[in-house]
């Protein structure tokens, strides 16, 4: 049993029994002030691997969790890497500021450098917490909010003559959705392949978290030819009158697509359904199609918001195992507290895009200088060395090779996290 650092030795972190759940959920229920529905509930109790998470007890009474999903996550390159979700992290009110969320990020990075992932990530409800722990904020989220009177999606005749636009039951065409899915994963850096169970998240509609929304609504965009599935958005939609007419909203939960006239198709679906008059959509690719569709994207009404947060566990099996836009041969002085067998100077070097990498321990001089939290924003390629540099970030010792690694770094396809665990 290993106690949490510098707190009373009454507190105790343990590995979670399965018959422990309850009480260990509802604890962090009360550190995020909010009570799920029942069936939210259910399915992340489901969804718990009861083997990866932690708890701190004063006593008999849970006061801190922590959790993790055993993933895989698409890195530069299309590989997916075996990674640790990090989740249910909280810590009781009255036990604030006493060293229990350090000890269960002490202890959880410790067990996921012992089980051979080299990669850790987490969306965070209170961003400035997990930069002291090394994880470096990779990737954006995009929401959007249109008045669809004053926006036009530009389709060409081929993708209205290819495409055919059919209703689906979410449920029934989940398992096609599915697949679709999971052949998009490989090609965009921070998407997760979804183990079983998963496929559940996206269609998660419980009546109290509707907002005054119908259930949940699927439209599937198939070739007319064959029947070929090439894209999906789930929905759903809420009446509203006034004075001058109809004046409803569409909430898109998810839009996925294999080719652009899908895209074209869906999006212009959306914008036009009738006795609407907003679309939104919270969660979209800072490089979404829809940016390019629309006939004026300042109707767009966008926002951006931190999203993936990524740790390296261990940097040299994570560097090697993403792949470069650019050929590289840089030492990087990489600074890391929290997990010294990371601290010291890495080489890392490729061939470019189409070749592997290697990043091993050296004793050469070092040309760049920065934390491991750094490498972790840069590591899905959305965040440059550069922007970190110019920020201070990021130091320069060898003239160049700044600019040497952040084209190398950088990836044609933005960084993007599906949804949230």
């Amino acid at each position: 049993m290993t106690q949490p650092a510098d707190v009373h030795e009454a507190l105790s972190l343990r590995p979670l029994a399965a018959a422990d759940w309850d009480a260990w959920y509802d604890a962090l229920e009360v550190a995020f002030g909010e009570t799920e529905s029942p069936e939210r509930r259910a399915l992340w109790r489901a969804l718990t691997e009861v083997d990866r998470s932690l708890g701190v007890w004063d006593g008999s009474v849970p006061v801190g969790s922590a959790g993790a999903f055993s993933f895989r996550m698409a890195v530069p390159g299309g590989a997916l890497l075996p990674t640790a979700g990090v989740t249910m992290v909280g810590v009781l009110p009255t036990h604030r500021r006493r060293g229990v969320l350090t000890a269960l990020m002490r202890h959880q990075l410790d067990e996921v450098h012992e089980r051979g992932e080299s990669l850790a990530v987490l969306t965070a409800s209170q961003p400035a917490i997990y930069g002291r722990y090394g994880y470096g904020l990779a990737s954006w989220q995009l929401a959007v909010r249109i008045d669809r009177s004053r926006v036009q999606v530009a389709r060409t005749g081929s993708a209205d003559d290819r495409i055919r636009l059919r209703l689906a039951d979410p449920a029934r065409a989940s398992a096609a959705c599915e697949r679709l899915y999971a052949r998009r994963v490989s090609l965009r850096p921070g998407m997760l392949a979804r183990s079983p169970g998963w496929e559940q998240l996206p269609l998660l509609d419980a009546p109290s978290e509707r907002e005054g929304h119908t259930a949940l609504q699927c439209v599937l965009a198939e070739d007319q030819r064959d029947g070929e599935l090439l894209g999906y958005a789930r929905y759903s939609l809420r009446a509203a009158w006034q004075h001058a007419g109809a004046a409803g909203q569409v909430r898109v939960r998810e839009v996925t697509t294999a080719t652009p006239e899908a895209a074209a198709a869906l999006w212009a679906y959306l914008l036009e359904l009738d006795l609407t008059e907003t679309v939104v959509a919270e969660n979209l690719p800072v490089d979404d199609p829809l940016l390019h569709l629309v006939s004026d994207p300042r109707r767009l009404s966008s926002q951006l918001s931190d999203s993936l947060f990524v740790r390296l566990v261990e940097v040299g099996d994570a560097l090697s195992s993403r792949r470069y836009a650019a050929p590289l041969d840089v030492v990087l002085e990489v600074a890391d507290e929290f997990c010294p067998w990371n601290a010291g100077r890495w080489r890392l070097h490729s061939a470019g895009r189409l070749a592997g990498a290697q990043c091993e321990p050296t004793d050469a001089p070092a040309d760049l200088a920065l934390s491991v939290r750094e490498l972790g924003s840069a590591y899905l390629g959305g965040c440059t060395l550069a922007a970190l540099a110019a920020a201070g970030l990021v130091r320069e010792l060898r003239p160049g090779a700044l600019a040497e690694a952040s084209a190398a770094f950088a990836w044609d396809v933005a960084p993007w996290l599906p949804h949230g665990f």
